[in-house]
């Protein structure tokens, strides 16, 4: 063994290596304390266009903003009301809005006119289902579609999926929509109001089970369902957007007191979360992450919500699945 004066500097130098090692994972860890590193959470502003401001779209946008600011709390969530599926499409597609929901037949028809924008379209989920409903009061001699010859009726708005689908179930009556009935451009805002007036005979509404403005109006005043499942076959002749349209139930308790016990065979049209190729794939992987976990809570207030399944909600057929929201789905495969 060497004499303990040789002995010494190596001691001091192993001792010089251990401290400086200690340095560096100290300083280590500051940098990975202090430094961004990794993917940066979704930041910025954007704006969702919704629906009229007593329909489901409305609603279901609040509920979603209001979890969107606890799951991305640096991302502001700005609601636009719109007439419906048709301007909601024309505002996403140009860059006037960034995400919204339209109906599958609306989204056909945007494309197959080949709208500003179409081919930049893209789906983040395959949400509830929208069932056509045609209300009438009870008294009305309206038992059919057939029977609204000659009645005025509420068909939507220009912008609205709506006003599509009454006019296609119109036209599968035998109707022309614009000289057999008389068309009352109006939304689910006025609709309610009109009939109870005697300002017109009947109104068509599309929109998630139940609806608050046609469920109120079933508990003041008496009015009833028209069962529209025979028209389905006719609708299909029309091919592709109507192709999308399929046959529905509309449960016995969905409007108790207007359906007196008894179900409505109708037709149903599904929903879709829409955004374009222009928008960041984290924040519309974040965002369809929210609609996927929050469907419950939000269907507390909006019962169709709960319909939405992670096992259906990446068929957005007819739009292509967007880049973020496949990986979010990815990510959740079992």
């Amino acid at each position: 063994m060497p004499p303990a004066h040789l002995r010494l500097p190596r001691l001091h130098k192993r001792r010089a290596l251990q401290g400086s090692a200690a340095g560096l994972v100290v300083l280590g860890l500051l940098l990975w304390w202090l430094l961004p590193l990794g993917t940066p959470a979704p930041s910025g502003t954007l704006t969702f266009s919704t629906g009229v401001r007593t329909g489901v779209y409305q609603r279901y946008g609040e509920l979603l903003q209001q979890a969107l600011r606890r799951d991305l709390p640096d991302v502001t969530v700005r609601l636009r009301t719109s007439e419906g599926s048709q301007q909601n499409l024309q505002r996403v597609a140009t860059g006037e809005a960034d995400f919204t929901i339209a109906t599958a037949d609306a989204v056909a028809k945007y494309q197959r006119d080949s709208k500003p924008g179409s081919a930049r379209l893209r789906g983040c989920a395959r949400l509830y289902d929208d069932y056509v409903q045609l209300v009438v009061p009870k008294a009305s001699d309206v038992r059919t579609a057939g029977d609204l010859r000659g009645k005025r009726v509420a068909v939507g708005q220009e912008g609205s999926g709506v006003r599509l689908v009454a006019d296609r179930l119109l036209t599968a009556a035998k109707l022309d929509p614009d000289n057999d009935i008389t068309p009352v451009s109006i939304g689910i805002d006025s609709m309610p109001g009109q009939l109870e007036r005697g300002q017109i005979d009947a109104f068509f509404w599309s929109g998630g089970l139940p609806t608050n403005a046609v469920r109120e109006l079933s508990e003041r005043a008496e009015i009833r369902l028209v069962p529209l499942g025979d028209l389905l076959e006719e609708l299909h002749r029309g091919g592709s957007p109507a192709r999308y349209y399929r046959a529905a139930v509309m449960p016995a308790d969905a409007y108790a007191r207007a359906q007196d016990g008894a179900t409505v065979a109708t037709v149903a049209v599904p929903n879709l979360l829409v955004t374009t190729d222009r928008m960041d794939p984290a924040l519309t992987e974040g965002f369809t992450r929210t609609v996927i976990d929050r469907r419950d809570r939000i269907g507390l207030e909006v019962h169709a919500a709960q319909l939405v399944d992670l096992r259906t909600a990446i068929y957005t057929d007819p739009l292509p699945l967007h880049e973020g929201a496949a990986r979010y789905y990815s990510s959740v495969k079992p």
